[in-house]
């Protein structure tokens, strides 16, 4: 179940199956990019804070305790694809 995921509750485990994201391993194949792709893809657009949080599930933290470099660079990855 996501919602077992730190930071994914039960709207964001709702957003995530809508996109087809179901399992802790479908999160993983996707990585929080490519999730945020999907809901743009479905005019549901996610945010960096929802990008932060995605990446902190996929390491078993909370997003508050990714690394400001890691945060850094997501923020990079996610205005690159913003101006496409």
């Amino acid at each position: 179940m996501l919602s077992e995921l730190p930071n994914i509750g039960v709207v964001l485990e709702k957003r995530l199956e809508a996109v087809g994201i179901h399992t802790p391993a479908d999160l993983t194949e996707i990585g929080s990019l490519g999730v945020l792709q999907r809901l743009d893809a479905l005019n549901a657009p996610g945010c960096l804070n929802m990008l932060y949080a995605l990446e902190g599930a996929l390491r078993g933290i909370r997003w508050h305790n990714l690394s400001q470099e890691v945060k850094t660079q997501l923020k990079a990855d996610l205005k690159a694809i913003i101006e496409g």
